[in-house]
């Protein structure tokens, strides 16, 4: 990994001074006379420390700090100050300088300061990477699909996401909510702050409680010490709230006073909690329907329904069906060290007809077995889960034609592609089997 470092000073002398003795520790050296040449050098290359004058004739060095980390989180900043100006290197770091020296100290003294500072920046410059990969995973290009349904959902998610609004997705189970409300978060302002999801289903009211607010040592039986909430846990970030629905009425209305204040009081404590935190909720419940049948809160329903999404179902975007199908192949063939497989004609055709209720969440988990039961790289129906073959509801699952061209598949692969054992089984001639067989482009 190279490093390199920028040096800023409007005094050309000591620039080149700096420059050459910093140049003999091996190190890659850029110079620049001005802030704005300074900050043109950090946009266009690779820096990992800055070392720039507080005095600069067009930028405040101290304002430079701030503008430096902003552009380069992990890079680190030393301020040069001259004598009698230290207050400005105690200011710089303030705003985030590394540290600062006085301009006439021994030359050597800077040597150590850069390495401590480029030691701390490679490893600030490691975890900006692994963030960086971590947002990219999870942003809006790790939604599949173009669909015009899909792409309607991801342009109002984008919309959504650069500002601090609470959201309510709305779907049916498996259709992606949890990925919409990461990639939300991963493009917000809040996306180096904490992503926190909790599934209200999965506890009951009591444990919901404890798990969304916290509580204060002594609060209960067994609570022998403080325990922060998620929301807590999320605070400056993102809580995502998945089965709303499932959230009791009193609990609905302490939730609604954070969407109000952002304060809440732990169980057994009496003093209110302040947070700063976004909430993205979803459901696969009508929402509203539940509210004028008393089943939830209606005061609460409009506060999370400020912006609502509605994500939609698999068969809604069935041509969407190969592309996702394709990347989850090759995930899970890279998991159990397998080549790429193609899906034959058949196989294909299967996937595009099924019903999918379980959604994406379905479709990944098919495919996943299908990887691990194949053999050959060529995927075919005979993979699929039994009820592939007995056809879908709907569509042309019930068509004679499909019916008869399931059946003609199903007894070749119990008679091992044997087709006169199978014409027998059929009960027609043998001639009557290859025609079918051309017919249904049945290899």
């Amino acid at each position: 990994m190279q490093q390199s470092v920028l040096i800023i000073d409007d005094e050309k002398k000591i620039c080149s001074l700096l420059a050459r003795i910093i140049e003999l520790e091996g190190f890659t050296v850029f110079q620049a006379n001005t802030a704005k040449e300074g900050l043109k050098v950090l946009a266009a290359q690779e820096i990992h420390v800055v070392i720039s004058d507080v005095k600069l004739p067009d930028i405040n060095g101290i304002e430079l700090v701030k503008q430096i980390k902003e552009m380069k989180p992990y890079a680190e900043v030393i301020s040069l100050t001259a004598f009698g100006t230290i207050q400005d290197g105690v200011k710089a770091m303030k705003n985030g300088a590394f540290d600062y020296i006085t301009k006439g100290d021994d030359n050597d003294k800077i040597i150590p300061l850069v390495y401590k500072a480029m030691d701390k920046a490679k490893l600030q410059f490691r975890v900006f990477e692994l963030e960086s990969r971590i947002q990219k995973q999870y942003d809006f290009s790790s939604i599949l699909g173009q669909s015009k349904s899909i792409l309607q959902a991801i342009d109002l998610a984008r919309r959504v996401a650069l500002t601090d609004t609470t959201v309510l997705l709305l779907g049916e189970t498996g259709t992606g909510k949890e990925v919409f409300a990461q990639a939300i978060h991963y493009e917000s302002p809040r996306k180096l702050k904490p992503f926190v999801a909790l599934n209200c289903s999965g506890f009951n009211p009591d444990l919901l409680e404890s798990e969304l607010f916290g509580y204060k040592q002594g609060a209960f039986t067994g609570a022998h010490k403080d325990k922060k909430g998620l929301l807590q846990e999320a605070n400056e970030g993102t809580l995502f709230l998945d089965e709303i629905g499932e959230m009791n009425l009193d609990l609905q209305a302490k939730l609604l006073r954070v969407l109000e204040s952002q304060t809440f009081i732990k169980v057994g404590d009496t003093q209110t909690t302040k947070v700063n935190v976004r909430i993205i909720a979803a459901t696969n419940r009508d929402l509203k329907a539940e509210a004028e049948e008393g089943r939830f809160r209606l005061d609460l329903f409009y506060r999370l329904s400020v912006f609502s999404i509605e994500l939609p179902s698999l068969k809604e975007r069935k041509a969407d069906i190969p592309i996702i199908a394709k990347h989850y192949l090759k995930q899970f063939a890279a998991k159990v060290n397998k080549p790429d497989f193609t899906m034959d004609e058949q196989f294909a055709e299967h996937l595009q007809n099924h019903g999918w209720k379980g959604n994406i969440r379905e479709l990944k988990n098919v495919i996943e077995r299908v990887v691990i039961l194949a053999d050959g790289l060529v995927l075919n129906a005979s993979l699929l889960p039994y009820e592939f073959e007995q056809g879908n509801v709907g569509g042309d699952a019930m068509k004679m034609e499909t019916v008869e061209k399931m059946h003609i598949i199903k007894v070749l692969k119990y008679s091992q592609n044997n087709k006169t054992e199978a014409s027998r089984l059929l009960g027609i001639g043998l001639t009557t089997l290859y025609r079918k067989l051309e017919e249904y482009q049945i290899s």
